[in-house]
């Protein structure tokens, strides 16, 4: 585990050189990640998040690919210690660092007609998920839409078919879903899933449908597999704790009117309205193998995930309670 002790120090310093280096009465926010800048989350996040702050005078110069630094297992210590103003990451590329967070993204999780920014939200509100996001003030929490088996060479209609199978995953909830079916999981960033599967590395993907637009998936696989219950995938977008301190009043305001549900249902549904796009390319283009499972065939999937649900909080400290404060109970 990293020492955060250590890292809040090393933030608050290269935020206050920061600050004494800026021009005065400019004050720009240097936003990393680690996908080019045509990924779904320029127009569903960044732009957003721009256009509300401009209003106040604030600069958000974007930093794409991995420019600030590559590796997207690092984003959340850029944050931290200021080689970053704001970045996104994936808390399941470091799910030990956000046990309770990851409950979220567990298969059966959510409960129907409810989003998934609301039930992460209904739990840092609560206080539930204090200490998971150190040195860094939360602008964006939300969840992406359903995981679906994206595949090569292999059709998924039972978990048997699943038997000894490769299959990459983000994090520590889809790699127990993953080893509940009887399949091995591999855990890589998403960059890397082109050549895995190309190269048979991996069999198949357990991810959202909007990775297989925003990564090219689509010229390496050629069967998809949707309507089991495998969770889903958690995202965040967080602000250096003295960045954020050191903004104006009038600064703070103009981010904080966006931050928190508000830009995080607008990446959310950017999420969801990519996935949808990309299933409907999918479907389109003939050369592909779309099957979405029956109820009966979904169910015989859930016998062995929705367990895992139930398994995994019991092993987090106080697991039962963030769930039913995500869930709104």
């Amino acid at each position: 585990m990293l020492d955060f002790s250590t890292l809040r120090l090393a933030g608050a310093a290269a935020t206050a050189a920061a600050m004494l280096a800026a021009p005065a009465g400019a004050t720009t926010l240097r936003f990393a990640h680690w996908v080019p800048p045509q990924h779904t989350l320029t127009a569903s996040t960044i732009e957003p998040l721009q256009a509300a702050v401009a209003e106040a005078g604030v600069e958000i110069q974007v930093f794409p690919g991995g420019e600030l630094g590559a590796g997207p297992l690092e984003q959340y210590v850029r944050a931290v210690t200021g080689v970053a103003d704001i970045v996104w990451g994936l808390e399941g590329y470091t799910s030990s660092q956000f046990p309770r967070t990851m409950i979220s993204e567990l298969p059966g999780a959510l409960p129907e007609g409810m989003t998934g920014y609301d039930m992460l939200w209904n739990a840092q509100e609560a206080g539930q998920l204090d200490g998971e996001f150190p040195g860094t003030h939360p602008l964006a929490l939300w969840l992406s839409e359903p995981n679906i088996f994206i595949m090569r060479g292999h059709d998924i209609r039972t978990p048997a078919d699943l038997a000894g199978l490769k299959i990459r995953v983000s994090g520590s909830a889809a790699a127990a879903a993953v080893e509940a079916l009887g399949a091995t999981p591999v855990q890589m960033p998403a960059g890397e899933i082109y050549n895995s599967l190309q190269t048979g590395l991996i069999d198949g993907v357990i991810t959202g449908a909007s990775a297989v637009g925003d990564f090219r998936l689509d010229e390496v696989a050629d069967s998809y597999t949707l309507g089991a219950p495998l969770g889903r995938i958690s995202f965040y977008v967080v602000m250096n704790q003295g960045a954020y301190d050191g903004l104006s009043d009038e600064e703070r305001a103009a981010l904080d009117a966006i931050a928190g549900r508000t830009l995080s249902a607008s990446a959310e549904e950017g999420w969801n309205a990519r996935a949808a796009s990309v299933i409907e390319s999918l479907n389109a283009a003939g050369d592909n193998t779309v099957y979405t499972l029956t109820d009966e065939e979904a169910a015989a999937f859930g016998e062995l995930t929705l367990p895992v649900r139930d398994a995994v909080v019991a092993g987090v400290d106080g697991g039962a309670d963030v769930l039913a404060t995500m869930q709104g109970q």
